[in-house]
């Protein structure tokens, strides 16, 4: 694995100095190394969006905590309808001009938003999107357009929060270790896919991932990079174990037998609306958890 992706945003800085720290005896050519900029970093005015002022000083910021001189791939966590999407994409140019970002992207833009920053001088190379066999809202618009434009999409969340790995059996309470059984915020993001039919229906992928010689979260992985426009599929890992079985995905091939049982077995629970790009948190009720909580059994 040479490619890392961070955000300024993510245990605000913290992400960043410990990768920082991880890779500080690689060597630099070896490794990618992509942030992002746009979300809370602090509680001023000026430690959020995309205004000139809040890129020039997060990525000198994010250049500091990761130890590097340059970024591989500088990313809009989000769009900003507050600035002027000239202003961004000039300050993001100009970080490009001075050899502190090598490319551009994008993360959870709309095809509407893409298409504008077309015209302008800054190119960007990538979108990073929710994408997974669930929740496919990219598909009818923003995939098109980034696929003529040649845009790849970097996708995150292939295993839906845990859910497609399989891990969550309907109406017992989650494993120790799980996202879903941890603190903080991870509950009430998880909690979007924990609804019991989207749980005892992902239990069905079991047997394909079988009969495909897969793990249920190597089908996930392979399912999101097989698709058209997709250079890349973002994982994370809390063990070794679970980086090496993610990596044995790339390059298995599904055939379209495999891919129909999979559409077939989804169903009604797919999600296409592109009006939900953007908005990850627009989850069909059926998908919820609801209470009373899972009992154990």
């Amino acid at each position: 694995m040479t490619s890392f992706d961070t955000a300024d945003v993510y245990a605000q800085g913290a992400a960043e100095q410990l990768l920082g720290e991880a890779l500080a005896d690689v060597r630099r050519s070896s490794v990618e190394i992509a942030t992002k900029v746009y979300l809370p970093t602090g509680t001023g005015p000026n430690d959020r969006g995309l205004s000139r002022k809040h890129i020039v000083e997060s990525c000198h910021a994010s250049l500091r905590r990761l130890g590097t001189d340059y970024v591989d791939l500088y990313q809009a966590h989000r769009f900003d309808s507050r600035v002027r999407l000239e202003e961004t994409l000039v300050a993001f140019d100009d970080l490009v001009r001075q050899g502190k970002v090598l490319y551009l992207g994008v993360s959870e833009w709309t095809a509407l938003r893409l298409a504008g920053e077309l015209g302008l001088r800054s190119r960007i190379v990538s979108n990073q999107p929710q994408y997974n066999m669930l929740w496919r809202v990219i598909e009818p618009d923003v995939l098109p357009l980034c696929r003529k434009e040649g845009i790849g999409q970097l996708a995150f969340q292939p295993l839906a929060q845990g859910v497609l790995t399989g891990k969550y059996r309907p109406r017992r309470t989650p494993p120790p270790g799980s996202r879903a059984a941890a603190g903080g915020r991870a509950p009430k993001f998880i909690g979007r896919v924990l609804g019991t039919e989207l749980v005892e229906r992902v239990q069905g992928l079991r047997p394909i991932a079988d009969a495909a010689g897969l793990s249920m979260a190597q089908l996930a992985i392979a399912w999101t990079l097989q698709q058209p426009g997709v250079s890349a599929a973002i994982t994370g890992a809390s063990r070794p174990e679970q980086v090496t079985e993610n990596a044995e995905a790339a390059g298995r091939h599904l055939d379209a037998e495999v891919l129909q049982r999979i559409d077939d077995l989804l169903g009604g629970l797919i999600d296409r609306d592109p009006s939900k790009t953007a908005r990850m948190m627009a989850v069909e009720p059926s998908w919820q958890s609801t209470p009373p909580p899972p009992q154990p059994g």
